[in-house]
């Protein structure tokens, strides 16, 4: 709990605040220009998005930065994937709730699909992630061996 000391009317005041209320949410639109920001060769393939989609269909944005990552490691350049992997725990700790399951199924899991598809092993980029980026990747790999559920209870679908 943080507490807030003021003087209303001459009279000192205390609010006491739990400590989600004392930092700003990261919402929706502040997603994708903070992983821009934290990988700026993404720069050109957002604006691309942008003038295709505009700032809607960011799922379709998260695959494209996943290709994007895939083309820079193969090209020798993995220099952006530290603070990218940094901006993925901002987000997961300090999303809105829509924001932290965009950048786990969004983001993490366009990486591990796009990456295995491709025959490149995706755990190559989750070394980067910290700690709750890397607790988010794992239990989606889980997840997919079927080894936990769903916490609807349910098992996934066959990846194909």
């Amino acid at each position: 709990m943080l507490m807030d000391v003021s003087a209303e009317g001459g009279q000192p005041s205390v609010v006491i605040r739990s400590p989600c209320e004392s930092h700003n949410m990261i919402e929706q639109p502040q997603a994708m220009p903070l992983l821009v920001e934290s990988c700026p060769t993404f720069q050109d393939a957002w604006e691309r998005h942008l003038a295709e989609w505009g700032g809607d269909l960011l799922y379709i944005a998260a695959g494209d930065l996943a290709d994007h990552l895939l083309e820079r490691y193969r090209a020798g350049d993995s220099s952006s994937f530290p603070t990218l992997a940094l901006a993925v725990e901002k987000l997961i700790e300090d999303g809105s709730p829509w924001l932290q399951e965009f950048v786990v199924i969004g983001v993490l899991e366009a990486v591990q699909n796009v990456w295995g598809n491709a025959g490149t092993n995706p755990e190559v980029f989750a070394m980067h992630l910290s700690p709750q980026g890397l607790s988010q990747w794992t239990y989606l790999n889980e997840y997919w061996s079927g080894s936990v559920m769903a916490a609807n209870g349910t098992e996934p679908d066959a990846r194909g």
